[in-house]
């Protein structure tokens, strides 16, 4: 480890000397650069670090310090102007993207304004709303989504999924400083129940599917709550990373980070380790694209749903985080909306859920195969609800599975059906037979399948009215 010269940032628990700011921090010796510096970080800390290494790489290749800046602008404002106007070109000669030069314009700005001194001359920047890194930006197809997950650890797979299926940016998973990020009382739904030694043991569990995530405004880059669901294949990563820690003996409690680091002792990611733990798995299986490329795909995903009717934009705007109609009442109401709003929020996702999961039946076009297509039809017809053929993951059973589920199912449909109008004969699940036993019906005998025929007890013959009980 190279020796810390002084004025670099130290990190005062690994006493190493901090990567990336340290060779600009110097200038924070100085107390009216501290100040202006300090002034920027309670807005953004991202911008301010940002700011003061534009300001010390312009003080470093034009030769004059940032109090001969100040002190230069404020006899000649015309000096200060052809001092950015020759910053501009000798950037742009050197072929760096106009929004690299914008944000060192912008900071030469910010310093002479914290001084008194206000530039009000427009500089024209070329490709300055340009993005050269977004050109090659892409979405991944759901069989690509699928080879990452499986090719990635639990604690990668729960990152790539939160990005992939929730539209979570990477700085909310683990913020700027890795200070803050997702908290696992932000998942409302869950339960967690760490095992004591006395017989109770070790639970990870979700009331609700989608569950719901809550962005706090301290995560959000637009500064505002918001929330997003969770897709059964997240829920089912979450529920095997946390266990995996409560079972190493962590106790988990709603304030824990969701996401916890390996080797560092900050308590949460920091948004650049989210996205190289992304990067790190995404190249392992050849996927050159960004981390964030996880959450355009999100995006993506949604807008095709909302293309066929599944999911309305204001929702979708709503789980990308943006600000838009539902965020202003959400935002209005004190983070609350109706009940029938979020009921029918989640239920949209639900339905939504086959175009973001990588174990769906999608081609590449967002359809259906053949062969998921028909069997989805049999399954409606035998009485199967879209909301539970997503949520139980039929189509992904064997061809065989999904006959005998349909069976069964028609068969509860009839018998159903028939118990309506005859008062005969009900098929009802296992665990309800207590609450018909208590009605006056009675178990007669088991029958195949586990199945079990019931007797009332109110003067009926067997033939009369037979209850038959799923196994």
């Amino acid at each position: 480890m190279g020796r810390a010269e002084k004025g670099d940032s130290i990190d005062g628990k690994t006493g190493r000397k901090k990567k990336g700011r340290g060779k600009y921090r110097k200038l924070l010796q100085h107390e009216d650069v501290r100040r202006w510096y300090d002034n920027l970080c309670r807005g953004s800390k991202v911008t301010a670090d940002v700011y003061l290494r534009r300001l010390g790489l312009i003080s470093e290749t034009t030769g004059i310090t940032l109090q001969e800046i100040v002190k230069k602008a404020a006899q000649d404002e015309r000096w200060a102007y052809n001092f950015l106007l020759d910053f501009v070109t000798r950037m742009e000669g050197q072929n760096h993207a106009g929004s690299y030069i914008a944000s060192g314009v912008k900071a030469v700005k910010s310093w002479l304004s914290h001084n008194g001194i206000e530039l009000k001359r427009k500089i024209k920047i070329r490709g300055v709303g340009d993005a050269p890194t977004l050109k090659d930006k892409g979405t991944l197809a759901q069989d690509r989504l699928r080879t990452l997950f499986l090719n990635s650890p639990p604690e990668a797979r729960c990152v790539e999924s939160l990005i992939a299926q929730s539209g979570l940016r990477p700085e909310v998973i683990g913020n700027y400083d890795g200070s803050d990020g997702l908290r696992v009382g932000d998942i409302l739904e869950i339960k967690v129940r760490n095992g004591d030694g006395n017989g109770n043991s070790n639970t990870i569990a979700f009331d609700r599917i989608p569950c719901m995530l809550v962005v706090r405004k301290e995560l959000s880059k637009a500064g505002h709550q918001y929330f997003t669901f969770m897709t059964s294949e997240t829920c089912e990563y979450l529920r095997e990373y946390l266990y995996r820690r409560i079972k190493s003996g962590e106790v988990l409690v709603p304030d824990s980070p969701l996401i916890v680091p390996e080797k560092s002792r900050r308590p949460f990611l920091t948004a650049a380790s989210v996205g190289k733990i992304a990067r790190t798995y995404m190249r392992k299986v050849g996927i050159n694209l960004r981390p964030y490329d996880l959450r355009h795909t999100f995006a993506t995903q949604l807008m095709l749903a909302e293309s066929r009717g599944m999911i309305l934009r204001d929702y979708r705007t709503f789980f990308m985080g943006h600000k838009g109609d539902i965020e202003n009442r959400y935002t209005t109401n004190k983070h609350s909306l109706p009940e029938t709003v979020i009921d029918d929020m989640r239920k949209a996702f639900a339905r939504s859920a086959s175009f973001l999961q990588s174990n769906s039946s999608l081609n590449s076009d967002g359809v259906l195969n053949l062969r998921d297509e028909s069997y989805k039809r049999m399954l409606l017809l035998a009485g199967y609800t879209e909301e539970e053929i997503d949520k139980e993951n039929i189509l992904r059973l064997s061809d065989e599975e999904i006959a005998k589920r349909a069976r069964e199912k028609l068969l509860q449909s009839v018998s159903n059906a028939a118990a309506v109008q005859n008062n005969e004969q009900k098929v009802i699940p296992l665990d309800e037979l207590p609450d018909y036993l208590s009605k006056g019906w009675k178990c007669d005998h088991i029958i195949e399948s586990r199945q079990q025929v019931i007797v009332s007890c109110a003067g009926h013959t067997q033939t009369d009215h037979q209850l038959t009980i799923s196994g």
